[in-house]
């Protein structure tokens, strides 16, 4: 017998609501809702464009899968925006709506409360970041203001900044604790604009205890929002109360900001995010696992952090797809059940794997100098210094060993080590030198991407 929308919807809900944890499902999952399901496609609808491209970015596979299991078949999923659903959408607490949604009903704490500290997992690449956070959160607009925190997408920087919100609210219930999206903000001022409500905009953010402002890259080349901002972030540092920001690159690489703007975003303290080495995705999986009650063998783990590096989100992605076929099948993982589950996210990794002739390329084009000089046996401090760095990136970006390295570029195991000890002492200590790996980073990153 065919099965009608509602039940088939109902029953793939009741498999996600078995995989995943209580508040993820009711925050994410409860409000969808199916319109139809016909000739192999189904139309699900949520009721603003944040929900879809949430969903569409972490739950999407999920949905399908459950889908799949309840109908038989493999469906084609529509994922749609109705913005009439807003005000059907179940009421939510002041502090767990997102300021996209807030734009409407403004709140005092807009936070994820699974964003905490006890939940982030400390390792090499995010230590300083971590402790700078810690000591923003215990120590409002005294320790470090602003806190400037940089690095690549899906390596935790939303989560350090809205576990610095969670903190200060929870020490103060009663302080006005603000997350936004720059995007968002952006779009509230437009809003006001258009409404003539810019001073109930303006009270809005510049009367907060503390202001925590996500991709602050997205002002750049805004000059209008620019001035808008400049104002805010003077009056909320001048009223000794924290600001909170993350972007993609350091402030000083942001082409198209003010230059006075650039200033105060460094007046604090500016911290990078690093890609997790493979001790730490291990243990970032392992902390999933307990979330969401799974157990899969060690050595899985370990299989699926040495192949993943690329960010902790499809890290956690790929967990979360093992996840529900586990709850969905009832069979134990094993390595080709692995394997097969994770071909899609497997082959992307591969395609975008940094290699060490690629480091060796962009960092020898950045230095000005010869790659044959790079990789040869000159040893002057303008080639020494520049194959040094390299050697340092590619221990760091890469899965390759000590000996493997060595071998690319024509030295021993002890020189490699001896060159990463030196580039990861001097980085603590220059800001320059910190601020010249990140870009160096980025550019082997982006130009991996470009050619998978």
């Amino acid at each position: 017998m065919r099965k009608d929308k509602d039940t088939l919807w109902e029953e793939a809900c009741r498999h996600l609501e078995e995989t995943l944890p209580k508040d993820i499902f009711e925050k994410w999952i409860a409000v969808i809702q199916c319109r139809s399901i016909e000739e192999g496609k189904v139309v699900l609808v949520v009721g603003n464009d944040f929900y879809q491209s949430w969903l569409v970015e972490h739950y999407l596979p999920l949905i399908r899968k459950a889908l799949t299991a309840v109908s038989g078949n493999e469906l084609q999923i529509d994922l749609t925006v109705d913005y009439s659903l807003i005000s059907e959408q179940p009421e939510e607490k002041p502090e767990k709506r997102h300021s996209i949604l807030s734009s409407r009903k403004p709140a005092e704490t807009n936070l994820n409360k699974n964003y905490t500290f006890d939940s982030f997992v400390v390792g090499p690449s995010n230590q300083f970041a971590h402790a700078a956070s810690m000591a923003s959160a215990q120590s409002p607009s005294r320790a470090y203001n602003p806190l400037f925190i940089y690095g690549d997408v899906g390596l935790g920087k939303t989560h350090l900044m809205q576990a610095i919100g969670n903190f200060i609210h929870s020490k103060n219930s009663r302080g006005k604790v603000c997350y936004t999206t720059c995007e968002s903000f952006v779009n509230e001022y437009i809003e006001a604009l258009q409404t003539n409500s810019l001073a109930k905009f303006r009270k809005k953010y510049r009367t907060t205890d503390a202001l925590l402002i996500d991709d602050i890259h997205f002002l750049a080349g805004k000059d209008r929002m620019q001035e808008e901002f400049f104002h805010t972030f003077n009056a909320i540092f001048e009223n000794h109360k924290q600001i909170v920001m993350t972007s993609d690159r350091p402030a000083g690489e942001l082409a198209g900001l003010a230059p006075r703007l650039v200033s105060r975003f460094e007046w604090g303290l500016v911290v990078e995010l690093e890609s997790p080495d493979v001790e730490t995705r291990v243990a970032i999986l392992r902390k999933k696992c307990e979330q969401l009650n799974l157990s899969i063998e060690q050595s899985l783990l370990f299989y699926i952090a040495e192949r993943i590096s690329s960010n902790i989100r499809r890290l956690e992605g790929a967990l979360i797809r093992v996840a529900s076929y586990v709850s969905l099948t009832g069979q134990a993982m094993d390595r080709s059940k692995l394997e097969y589950l994770l071909r899609d996210t497997l082959d992307q990794e591969q395609k975008h794997a940094v290699s060490i002739e690629g480091i060796q390329k962009l960092v020898a084009e950045h230095y000005d100098i010869r790659l044959g000089d790079l990789v040869g046996p000159k040893r002057p401090q303008n080639i020494a210094w520049p194959r040094q760095v390299a050697m340092y990136l590619s221990r760091t970006m890469t899965n390759q060993s000590f000996p493997v390295i060595g071998n690319a570029f024509g030295r021993n195991h002890a020189t490699i080590v001896h060159a990463c000890q030196l580039v990861e002492r001097r980085q603590t200590e220059d800001l320059k030198l910190r601020q010249t790996l990140s870009l160096l980073r980025q550019r082997v990153s982006h130009s991996t991407q470009k050619a998978g």
